[in-house]
């Protein structure tokens, strides 16, 4: 697997002597994939460089102890030195999730537990736009019908980068282990006994797609335009400008309400419609790759409960990896990322596993 590394070390230097070729460098749009690709293989050619060097440095130190006492007690150093980089390589050479770079759209939806799982949805909702803000992530509310109480029966948002996001740092790459359903133990507010019930929520997260990734014929889709429904705004319940369409092939069906004008709501909605088009043509695919492709993290079923917050304990306890810990108020205002590290870590492990037994 190491040495696999030096693939990829000579197609970044055949990427930077591409990008001092004045054809290439008039090609602007040629140019901005090379730069994506160049900045992309960096991380791992500075790793493989570095374990080089630490490789070098050990066989150095095994020569010289062998003939000096005092040397020979510096070779255990340099050997944490040299496993350090090498650990490291490893992870970097592990096979990328084609969608790492893309920003998604994260849907939460009320489930079991009537107005109270409603109110869940709504504290789901902040934590994931905390967590936004906490990352320098932009937001964009895109849809919502919300509760009596005011929770959130469904809610969609789309998370941005801003910019161009290092490896592993953009919106998928951290939000897809949060894909799943999520439980709640507390005293809803609806309980005048104090009992501690519980209730659950779902969470859905889909990789933004473009529109000329994702080609939609106008004959694939049935377009239903109705009256808003629920709290707010001077259009609710006055003009047909919600919107619902219904891709034929699939049977997908995406509605949109929030924005003002029917127009916005279609294209909002076809937003919607595409995210789930590459989603599920992603899954296909990777039930068709072999087990050594797949995440035991990432390919667990959606349905599956993956996470519990138990209020009366302040705990949250993520099922998949084992993570647990005594700070949900941290957690729910915005605080994830050891959380979510413990999913990327266990994604990892599975997958370096899965690639040794090859």
């Amino acid at each position: 697997m190491l040495e696999s590394a030096l693939a990829l070390v000579e197609e970044h230097a055949a990427l930077e002597a591409r990008m001092a070729d004045p054809a290439v460098a008039a090609d602007q749009a040629a140019l901005r994939e090379i730069n994506k690709r160049y900045a992309a293989l960096a991380p791992a050619v500075t790793a493989y460089h570095a374990w080089r060097t630490a490789k070098d440095d050990l066989e150095t130190a095994r020569e010289l102890g062998a003939e000096d006492e005092a040397l020979a007690g510096e070779v255990p150093g340099f050997e944490q030195v040299a496993a350090a980089a090498e650990a490291r390589l490893r992870r970097l050479l592990i096979p990328r999730d084609p969608d790492d770079d893309r920003d998604v759209i994260l849907e939460v939806k009320a489930g079991e537990g009537g107005e109270e799982s409603a109110l869940f949805a709504g504290d789901l909702l902040r934590m994931y736009l905390r967590y936004a803000e906490r990352r320098g992530w932009r937001t964009e509310l895109l849809d919502a019908t919300e509760s009596d109480l005011g929770g959130y029966k469904d809610v969609r948002v789309a998370v941005k980068s801003r910019g161009a996001a290092a490896p592993g740092e953009a919106p998928w790459a951290r939000l897809k282990y949060e894909g799943g359903v999520h439980r709640v133990q507390r005293v809803p507010v609806t309980e005048s006994q104090g009992r501690i019930h519980t209730s659950a929520a779902g969470v859905l997260v889909m990789p933004e797609a473009e529109d000329v990734e994702i080609e939609i014929g106008p004959n694939d889709l049935k377009i239903d335009v109705y009256r808003s429904s629920g709290p707010g705004g001077q259009s609710v319940n006055t003009t047909d400008s919600a919107v619902r369409i219904t891709h034929l092939p699939t049977g997908l069906v995406v509605s949109c309400q929030n924005e003002k004008s029917q127009l916005q709501n279609k294209e909002t909605a076809l937003r919607v419609l595409r995210a789930r088009l590459h989603q599920l043509a992603q899954d296909a695919a990777d039930a068709e790759a072999s087990a050594a492709r797949r995440s035991q993290v990432r390919t667990v079923d959606r349905s599956e409960r993956i996470r519990t917050y138990n209020f009366p304990e302040n705990r949250v306890a993520d099922h998949r990896t084992g993570y647990k810990a005594y700070n949900l108020d941290v957690v729910l205002g915005g605080d994830l990322d050891p959380v979510v590290q413990s999913a990327v870590d266990a994604d990892e492990a599975a997958t370096l596993a899965a690639l040794g037994e090859q």
